[in-house]
């Protein structure tokens, strides 16, 4: 990983926020610029259909710490989080929504902690400026889920104002809807996370682009994660696990079954648990045979790729 050129980088993904992204900037600097940081201004228009590109374009011409990427199509908030994530010369990144309802001057009270040996920040909007039950109710929801699925307990996944340093922020691969689960896939890896209350604000402009049909997505793609996290590198443990289960339960059926036909004259034919045995050994099989394809596929991705099953916090000592 090349070194920093900057102290910090500021990643906005954009979707049709035209009126938002002027007071967006100016907010951004006058919380950075009495900080002395030497910083940049991502901003990512994920196929906006209004006039947002041609704002950053017009900021741009001059402002020389603004950078605006425009996708050719809309990608969803992930992919443009991860262009913005691969541009950043930061040393410390900032993730931050283009609708004005978080505050730019929670950031610098983020990068404090950063300097308390957390790796990553996470926002909390402890006084949510939303409609409850529209969006804050199925947000407080989802929430509760990923924290007892993943066991990293967060009050709000939620937001996209998150700290964090570069070599965290420089492994994260965002697809889908897993810009959500950014602390835990970093908590799986090693960092350290922290949670800290930062300010929430009514939307000023335009309308806001989740919904509770967005919440049933996020929880899907939970599955994914918890999948990719934990057993992306043993995948035989689970399907094999869950084979060999089905297997035991489909043999002790046909066996209890047999020994009813063999020793008691029991009539088989009209009776569904034969099918059930039968089925669930049929299952079993299917799955541990998946689960040694899963494993050659795993191998293959990391071995193709030079990819490791671990991750360096740091290192101490020549090498001779």
């Amino acid at each position: 990983m090349s070194a920093p050129e900057l102290d910090l980088s500021v990643v906005i993904p954009v979707y049709n926020e035209e009126q938002s992204l002027g007071p967006l900037i100016d907010e951004i600097h006058t919380a950075l610029d009495p900080t002395s940081l030497r910083y940049e201004i991502i901003l990512v228009d994920d196929g906006s259909s209004d006039g947002s590109f041609r704002v950053l374009e017009e900021r741009a011409k001059s402002d020389a710490k603004l950078v605006a990427i425009q996708f050719r199509r809309n990608f969803g908030q992930s992919a443009a989080m991860q262009a913005g994530l691969d541009e950043a010369r930061g040393e410390a990144i900032a993730l931050l929504d283009a609708d004005l309802q978080n505050d730019p001057r929670d950031i610098p009270p983020m990068l404090e902690r950063l300097q308390q040996g957390i790796d990553l920040v996470a926002g909390w909007r402890a006084d949510r400026q939303d409609p409850y039950f529209s969006r804050t109710l199925p947000s407080n929801v989802a929430n509760a889920i990923i924290s007892r699925v993943t066991g990293v307990h967060l009050h709000d996944y939620g937001c996209t104002l998150k700290v964090m340093r570069r070599e965290v922020a420089k492994e994260l691969k965002l697809y889908g809807e897993m810009h959500r689960f950014i602390p835990a896939i970093a908590n799986w890896a090693g960092v350290r996370v922290a949670e800290q209350r930062v300010h929430h604000r009514p939307r000023k402009f335009g309308r806001s682009k989740y919904g509770i049909g967005r919440t049933l997505r996020v929880l899907l793609d939970l599955t994914t994660v918890m999948f990719v996290s934990q057993y992306l590198t043993r995948p035989m443990q689970i399907f094999g696990l869950l084979g060999a289960g089905a297997v035991a339960l489909g043999l002790a059926i046909s066996s209890w079954l047999a020994i009813q036909k063999l020793f008691f004259a029991e009539r088989l034919s009209e009776r569904p648990l034969l099918l059930l045995g039968v089925l669930l050994i049929v299952v079993g099989i299917q799955l541990v045979s998946l689960g040694l394809v899963a494993d050659l596929v795993a191998r293959t991705y990391h071995e193709s790729q030079g990819k490791r099953p671990y991750h360096v916090r740091a290192r101490a000592g020549a090498r001779g």
